[in-house]
């Protein structure tokens, strides 16, 4: 029989914070993540799945409750990880933590060519090599598995992450697009770190066509590209209902400004 996955960590003796981050991944990989995957044809039971920049593994978690056989998080902050492992020994989950940069580390030899779905959540937008990034990645999936990419284009309300900054005017849509002084000045009485990231992400100004670029270059096939109004995310974080851009989505212009998540299937050839 199943335990209860979300039950089990509830009641161990793990910090409450950490409860709620991995909870909210692992709620998100359940209701969101593992039923799209399943029904795009690119996860079953059976497979060796895993995520770069997993966090504390949640949606992982969700992946591996629901048939994958083996699990691998990596991540660069090691005390995520470190939660993470803390996490999967309670849930007695087969995940294996790694820290790993993947732009700057070769992929582990044990890893090249294992996994049928490696997913890359929200977090493309920060790396300032993607391409090196996607080749790397690629090195680890099987002939004809497949990566799954989501993240924000920059040129979208939020896509520069000002958000995160939490100042008095971090909830201002596109404020991002201002010239960087005007921006920097406005977000000021933000987080220091965040207000570094935010100035890292506007070097980069990760676009949808930027990505679908490195993607080919790297050696994938897009097998399907899917952009939402109103991120499945956004269920978790505030009740509202998933959103896609259908025939809409199509047009580079939405794509580029309107779409709050880009998402992309690539299959490794």
């Amino acid at each position: 029989m199943m335990i209860d996955l979300k039950k089990e960590i509830d009641n161990s003796n793990l910090l409450d914070n950490i409860k709620y981050y991995w909870g909210y991944q692992y709620d998100l990989g359940r209701e969101s993540t593992v039923p799209y995957l399943i029904e795009q044809g690119v996860f079953k039971s059976g497979d060796n799945v895993a995520e770069i920049g997993s966090a504390e593994g949640g949606v992982l978690g969700a992946l591996v409750q629901a048939g994958a056989v083996y699990g691998l998080g990596t991540d660069i902050a090691a005390n995520r990880l470190e939660w993470g492992r803390e996490i999967a020994k309670v849930g007695k989950l087969n995940i294996e933590f790694v820290e790993h940069n993947i732009i700057t580390e070769e992929p582990h030899p044990d890893w090249i060519g294992k996994f049928d779905l490696v997913i890359l959540r929200d977090v493309i937008e920060h790396l300032d090599e993607p391409i090196e990034a996607l080749k790397n990645i690629k090195k680890i999936i099987k002939k004809g598995g497949c990566l799954w990419v989501t993240f924000p284009p920059y040129h979208s309300a939020f896509g520069g992450h000002q958000h995160t900054t939490v100042g008095r005017f971090a909830m201002i849509p596109f404020i991002h697009l201002l010239p960087e002084k005007m921006m920097l000045n406005l977000l000021k009485d933000g987080r220091k770190a965040d207000l570094e990231e935010v100035k890292s992400i506007r070097k980069i100004q990760l676009t949808p066509k930027k990505f679908e670029n490195a993607s080919k270059v790297s050696g994938f096939k897009i097998k399907k590209a899917d952009f939402y109004l109103l991120r499945p995310v956004f269920k978790m974080k505030f009740g509202l209902p998933t959103l896609k851009l259908s025939i809409l989505g199509k047009i580079p212009f939405v794509k580029r400004y309107i779409a709050l998540e880009a998402s992309y299937l690539l299959i490794a050839e």
